[in-house]
């Protein structure tokens, strides 16, 4: 087999495997409730100060619309706390409740993982190699999604 097939054949696993992983990974008792959509979007709301929606919206790279439907479900299950800024009412903040604090966490630590056992077998140079490979996949993906939006 070639090359350009064996990377075809290992690309296509490998996102399936992460998506079908991750999705385990969530489904425990404790966060039965949360989608692999809802826990991108907790993750870019984060652990630091509240943010507006704009940006969380920009971040994850969705219309303020799109995320606002994911913030009113976050809402209601308890994982995300919305408030309208001080200095200007028309601004929504959102920040995570305790419950979503936790689920944070818990995904972080999934990621962190995941990371370890990708790395830990590799030679320093292997992880330098694999890196830059990533970043090279990574700029592809957005120069396609570039050309594909205009």
């Amino acid at each position: 087999m070639d090359i350009g097939n064996t990377l075809n054949e290992l690309l296509v696993k490998l996102f399936r495997n992460i998506n079908v992983i991750e999705e385990r990974a969530l489904r425990n008792d404790e966060y039965s409730d949360v989608t692999t959509n809802d826990m991108h979007v907790i993750e870019a709301i984060g652990m630091d100060d509240p943010k507006n929606m704009t940006s969380v919206a920009r971040a994850l790279e969705v219309t303020t619309g799109t995320l606002t439907i994911a913030v009113n479900s976050l809402v209601k299950k308890g994982y995300v706390d919305r408030v309208r800024s001080e200095e200007d009412r028309r601004v929504v903040l959102v920040s995570l409740s305790e419950k979503g604090r936790k689920a944070y966490l818990h995904h972080r630590r999934f990621h962190e993982r995941m990371i370890e056992a990708v790395v830990e077998e590799l030679t320093e140079e292997e992880q330098q190699v694999l890196g830059k490979a990533l970043t090279k996949l990574n700029h592809f993906f957005r120069e396609a999604d570039a050309r594909t939006m205009s």
